[in-house]
């Protein structure tokens, strides 16, 4: 550094205009002349130096030239920079939708996929717009869509497709910023037909005989299962069905037998087969159509007597195709002309009417009843049962005499007692005899009389005495003698009346 010269501020290459140096500490900024002074600190400032000779190229400076800073000086002012442009608003970043997820095939049929999957876990600030489903066949590379519009289900079924067919499957989630990274199954599908037995499952109500009435509408729904699509067979009698009466409509997975109007002749079994390339599954369905019953046959009177008439007559002819549950059995007086009910349900085809009144003349007739109802009609007596009065002479029933006479007896004697003076006291006993004896009170074998302090009663063989407020002096033996003329009978008891202390 000594033996070379400081180049002059004419040699030196122009140098960029002078700012003010950045301050490093809180120290005051140093004027212009500090940072030259910081390159060649023992020299003078380049201003006040000569000025070279013309002649001689000026010396350039080299890295040896610029002193390193030593420490505890100031660092070298850094050079100044224009100012930054100021940054300007970056734009929100698009937030797309994560991909859907849980992508599985459910069903698969010889022209069609069924797909479902479950909603992606971010659909971004937009919401969610749909779903795109998009195909490749096995081989090739060009995925095309299977559906025009985003659509918001997580199912779906493309269809169309080829049998045999190999095709590689993907979803995408669509919002307002982009389709999201796709899900894709890892394996291809192959269409093709899964085969499934045919079966038919008979609804429980059906498995039983199916009634309705005459006029009602037959409407039914049998599901079954089978892949491909089973054929499905309705005959009757091994014959097929009246197409124009009987209305039969088939899904893939249900038959409809259906009849506006049901008569007498749709009553029958029919046989339901669903078939799959030779594998079937038959079931049988019992119809039943009824109506009430005709009227019964033959009705007439058997026999009348006292007030009571016996009455018979045979099944009807007709019993609506329903079993007969019963008979209803009515009666009329000639003199109101009404009828009433007398058996409400008979289930045998004999009856007898009891509690006519007598000197009346009576008509009957009886109604065939099934599951519909009772018959339109009632078979009438030709007849009339007289119930005629009868006289009878009343004879009593003679009953022999018993003999009742009895002495007197007592089936409850006198009991001791020991009551406080001043206190009430009763004395009981019980007798029997017949005729009613006759009750004697006595006291220390002295018949008590009309005496206020002593009351005595009887009733239904109770014998009773009340000794009202008794002294020392009323207590003894007291005796109850009962007298009648078959003899008497006698019983005692002893009564201890105390003084209180």
């Amino acid at each position: 550094m000594t033996g070379k010269t400081t180049p002059s501020a004419t040699d030196t290459a122009p140098a960029a205009p002078k700012k003010k140096p950045v301050p490093t500490r809180k120290e005051e900024p140093a004027p212009p002349q500090a940072a030259e002074k910081t390159l060649v600190p023992e020299h003078p400032p380049a201003t006040e130096q000569p000025t070279a000779p013309a002649d001689k190229p000026a010396p350039v400076p080299t890295a040896e030239a610029t002193p390193a800073p030593k420490e505890g000086d100031l660092p070298p002012a850094a050079e100044p920079q224009a100012p930054a442009p100021e940054p300007k608003p970056e734009k929100p970043k698009a937030e797309l939708p994560s991909s859907p997820v849980s992508l599985a095939v459910e069903e698969v049929s010889e022209n069609s996929v069924t797909l479902t999957w479950k909603a992606p876990e971010q659909t971004g600030r937009s919401g969610l717009d749909g779903y795109v489903v998009e195909i490749c066949k096995d081989g090739s590379t060009d995925w095309t869509a299977a559906n025009k519009e985003p659509f918001l289900s997580t199912r779906y079924t493309i269809q169309d497709l080829s049998s045999g067919d190999k095709i590689h499957v993907r979803v995408k989630a669509v919002n307002a910023s982009g389709a999201s990274v796709p899900a894709t199954l890892e394996q291809p599908v192959l269409i093709r037909e899964i085969l499934q037995l045919p079966r038919i499952r008979m609804p429980r109500h059906l498995r039983q005989t199916y009634v309705r009435h005459v006029g009602d509408a037959v409407n039914m729904m049998i599901p079954f299962q089978g892949k491909p699509r089973p054929e499905v067979i309705w005959t009757k009698g091994d014959q097929p069905l009246d197409t124009s009466h009987i209305n039969i409509h088939n899904t893939e997975k249900d038959t409809i037998f259906y009849i506006r109007k049901a008569q007498r002749s749709d009553s029958g079994k029919y046989e339901l087969t669903v078939r799959i390339n030779g594998a079937e599954d038959k079931a049988t369905l019992d119809i039943r159509v009824i109506e009430p019953p005709g009227p019964p046959q033959n009705l007439k009177l058997v026999d009348v007597w006292g007030f009571n008439v016996a009455l018979e007559w045979t099944p009807p002819v007709d019993n609506g195709n329903s079993e007969i549950k019963g008979y209803v059995v009515q009666k009329s007086d000639k003199k109101s002309g009404k009828w009433f009910t007398a058996l409400e349900r008979c289930t045998r085809t004999s009856c007898t009417i009891s509690d006519l009144i007598i000197g009346n003349s009576y008509s009957f007739r009886v109604f065939a009843e099934n599951a519909c109802g009772l018959s339109e009609k009632a078979a009438v007596t030709s007849g009339v049962a007289h119930i005629k009065k009868t006289k009878t002479a009343y004879q009593p029933e003679k009953i022999p005499q018993r003999d009742m006479m009895e002495p007197p007896k007592f089936t409850q004697p006198l009991t001791d007692r020991t009551t406080t003076r001043g206190y009430s006291t009763h004395l009981f006993c019980c007798v029997r005899g017949f005729p009613q004896p006759k009750i004697i009170w006595m006291k220390n074998q002295m018949e008590i009389r009309e005496d206020p302090k002593y009351i005595a009663m009887i009733k239904q063989g109770v014998c009773s005495l009340e000794i009202r407020k008794p002294n020392p002096f009323d207590g003894g033996i007291y005796t109850c003698k009962a007298v009648n003329a078959l003899g008497e009978a006698s019983v005692d008891c002893k009564l201890d009346v105390k003084v209180p202390q």
